[in-house]
């Protein structure tokens, strides 16, 4: 398939690889941003083929991972209202909550649903005027169009029985809370090629000025992360810094402006709280006054429960790139798919369920 095979093809990526070895004479070391981009670099093995010069570690681009313990507890506590349906993408379900999940909720007789768009969430609300229909709003700006649309849509056309229980969180601020943080030790970035082809790279530029690194938007194939590596550790080696597109086959530096103008329309900027880091200002999107009646979180008066994360789960330092999941003590025994202390170890974008599928350790 094209702009897929063609980025897979073992012989192109070792070229690349003797590239990168070298010209990476000093030491970095360089996140990805992206969970899928995570899974790649494990299930292909990049990650043991690189020099030992480069490191990778591994950043909160996966949304369900950050998608903080009492943000689950309320999607839980709107589940099992009577008269109620959940819609949500499968991922979440069984994102462990304070007690509970909301796979288990369904189990129990709660009307959770797995849809595969918020606008099939209209739909089930059209279908069904005499029940409210709430859909899980999760993801980083790659789904926000979408879910703006469900909005725009259940709004002009009379839908009152649809809300979102909203979760979008955005990438920028993330990389400039980890940049910024006394523990930083990220050098480069790879950032998520899905996510600027929506938002384009503009608003990555300055970051890159300010903290002087480059960033690297890359794509999600194996060819895609060498590439990437490849460019991020040539910056390095030469002292350049700003942003460089390999993934030009999809990102233009501006973005798919109609999405970013919906965006703009249903939702506005917000602080954010992220699972195990904390609230990073201006980090998350919340609707627009002139929706809120489509805001699941005041519909259903759920604003006020809180949680406490579990004091084993160190998810907040791996996300950060400060540890990677074999260095927490629960990995792959208090913590493991089947069994999850947090939400990277059953996200299927999480880092230490891509460590505990193929068998990484450290």
């Amino acid at each position: 398939m094209k702009f897929v095979d063609e980025y897979r093809q073992e012989p192109e990526v070792h070229c690349v690889l003797e590239a990168l070895k070298r010209v990476a004479i000093h030491p970095w070391t360089i996140m990805e941003i992206c969970g899928g981009q995570t899974h790649t670099l494990l299930r292909s093995g990049i990650d043991r083929m690189l020099p030992e010069t480069v490191t990778i570690v591994h950043g909160p681009g996966c949304p369900v991972c950050v998608t903080p313990l009492e943000q689950i507890d309320r999607a839980i506590a709107i589940a099992r209202r009577p008269g109620t349906i959940f819609a949500s993408f499968g991922d979440m379900l069984r994102v462990p909550g304070s007690g509970t999940d909301l796979l288990a909720v369904k189990a129990n007789g709660g009307d959770v649903r797995i849809v595969y768009s918020p606008l099939d969430a209209v739909k089930l609300a059209s279908a069904n005027p005499d029940r409210e229909v709430v859909f899980f709003a999760v993801g980083f700006e790659t789904t926000a169009p979408a879910n703006a649309m469900a909005v725009w849509q259940a709004f002009h056309g009379g839908v009152r029985n649809f809300s979102i229980l909203s979760s979008h969180v955005l990438v920028p601020p993330a990389m400039e809370a980890i940049l910024g943080s006394p523990e930083n030790r990220i050098q480069g970035f790879l950032a998520a090629g899905h996510v600027c082809t929506v938002m384009g790279y503009e608003e990555y530029e300055p970051i890159a000025a300010r903290y002087r690194v480059p960033i690297v938007v890359t794509g999600f194939e194996p060819l895609d992360l060498m590439q990437g590596l490849f460019m991020t550790v040539a910056s390095l080696e030469a002292g350049r810094i700003g942003v460089e597109n390999q993934y030009s086959r999809s990102v233009r530096r501006e973005g798919n402006p109609e999405a970013r103008r919906m965006i703009d329309e249903v939702f506005e900027v917000c602080d954010r709280p992220w699972r195990g880091i904390g609230v990073i200002p201006k980090s998350g999107y919340r609707l627009r006054p002139a929706y809120a009646a489509h805001d699941a979180l005041t519909r259903f008066d759920v604003a006020g429960i809180s949680a406490v994360e579990s004091p084993l789960c160190i998810a907040g330092t791996i996300m950060q790139g400060i540890k990677k999941p074999g260095e927490c003590a629960a990995f792959g025994g208090r913590c493991t798919p089947e069994h999850p202390l947090g939400a990277p170890m059953v996200s299927s974008e999480g880092a230490c369920a891509a460590y505990h599928r193929y068998g990484r350790t450290a």
